[in-house]
């Protein structure tokens, strides 16, 4: 089964060969258009399978779309594409379908036991704050944003000079874990330093960002997946993985938060540090012998399953949308190449090999996202923050071919 897999997907996706070469010579607005149109077509299939449901559809699991509630820290993934669709085609449906889910994430504002804080409300009110033209409602889009990022700043510890990510409970191994994914929280509190006045996000945002710019990179440009601190101390204790496959390997998601991460990060600040490091970032992800030629990583550059290891069109949506925005950023020759390689990217997840047709993946979007491979879970299904993160990188394409 896994070589039949393999086939598949290098039949079917290797831009220049088979289906890719037709993908290849459609015009960028042409795919852009096609993209939004399926996905408009699959989110209504989603919206009415989960219209009676609790909750936020977050995967498919034998069959079956799996919900989670408020608390997860998926939970804004999907009426943050709800506003994306919205965004993208003017329609109402998709206004009013983001309104109610974004309504439901209001929990999470006040919830101190999450680091994801900017995930879970980040997607659905802070593109609802952007998008929103009703003064009252932006109000309230806006206040809840800033109660959240209030949350999360309880989770920083100036010894450590970082957001704790996971609590840790009596006997574990770990006294004070950061993980890569948090660099991605920070938004959050950038948008709130501006909007309320208050520097004290953006220093806690700052020293974040810094800390996990000295302990979590190897000198190739990758990135540790999880740096356990000494809360008295602020030392380092260790360097380990928790979804990737092994403490030493190159877990791709997490190589994409960190070039998503410091992209944002250097256009909130303009510092050049973290410019660097999200070219370093890209270096290693466009450079890397095991990026495959479709541009859609295996789960971990280093598992020695290559090439019958599990893809993640996940990590390649965020690193996609990342390289874009990095784009405008650098010089000439360099955006050239981040561009056309998310293009690239792009290409592929709009294949026939990733993205689904309408009615099929339980109304999601993307086929073969890998979730936790060590804990055998969410290996090769839809996941609701590659369908995110696959909106706003084509999103962001249109943007920039009409900015050329």
């Amino acid at each position: 089964m896994k070589t039949v897999y393999r086939i598949l997907l290098m039949g079917c996706i290797g831009i220049g060969a088979g289906c890719g070469a037709a993908q290849a010579a459609e015009p960028v607005a042409a795919l852009v258009e096609r993209d939004i149109r399926t996905a408009a077509a699959q989110y209504r299939v989603l919206l009415s399978a989960v219209a009676d449901k609790p909750g936020f559809p977050r995967t498919v699991e034998r069959g079956e779309i799996r919900t989670v509630d408020a608390g997860d820290w998926t939970a804004g993934f999907f009426p943050g594409s709800l506003w994306y669709l919205y965004e993208a085609t003017g329609d109402e449906i998709w206004r009013s379908a983001a309104r109610r889910y974004t309504e439901r994430t209001a929990p999470a504002k006040f919830d101190k036991r999450q680091h994801d804080v900017g995930f879970m409300l980040g997607a659905g009110y802070g593109n609802g704050w952007r998008l929103s033209t009703d003064p009252a409602e932006r109000m309230r889009y806006r206040d809840a944003l800033l109660a959240g990022a209030t949350t999360l700043v309880t989770r920083f510890d100036p010894t450590v000079g970082a957001i704790q990510s996971w609590d840790v409970e009596p006997g574990s191994a770990w006294a004070y874990p950061v993980i890569i994914d948090n660099m991605m929280n920070l938004e959050l509190l950038m948008w709130a330093a501006r909007a309320a006045g208050e520097p004290r996000y953006r220093e806690v945002a700052v020293a974040h960002a810094g800390t996990t710019l000295k302990h979590h990179f190897r000198p190739d440009g990758s990135s540790v997946h999880l740096v356990d601190y000494d809360p008295h101390t602020g030392a380092v204790r260790a360097r380990v993985t928790v979804q990737g496959h092994a403490d030493g390997s190159a877990w791709a998601r997490g190589q994409a938060w960190g070039l998503y991460g410091y992209t944002m990060m250097y256009r909130e600040t303009r510092d050049p540090a973290y410019l660097a490091q999200a070219q370093r970032s890209a270096a290693f992800w466009l450079g890397h012998p095991r990026l495959p030629a479709d541009k859609v990583p295996y789960w971990d550059f280093d598992d020695p399953a290559i090439p019958d290891a599990p893809r993640d069109a996940a990590a390649a949506a965020i690193a996609a949308s990342a390289l874009l925005e990095l784009a405008g950023f650098v010089e000439r020759a360099a955006a050239a190449r981040y561009r056309d390689a998310a293009e690239q990217t792009i290409r592929s997840l709009s294949s026939r090999a990733y993205l689904a047709a309408p009615g099929e993946n339980g109304g999601f979007l993307l086929k073969h996202a890998t979730g936790h491979k060590p804990g055998g879970t969410e290996i090769d299904v839809p996941l609701n923050y590659a369908d995110y993160y696959f909106l706003e990188a084509v999103l962001r394409l249109k943007a920039a071919r009409a900015g050329r």
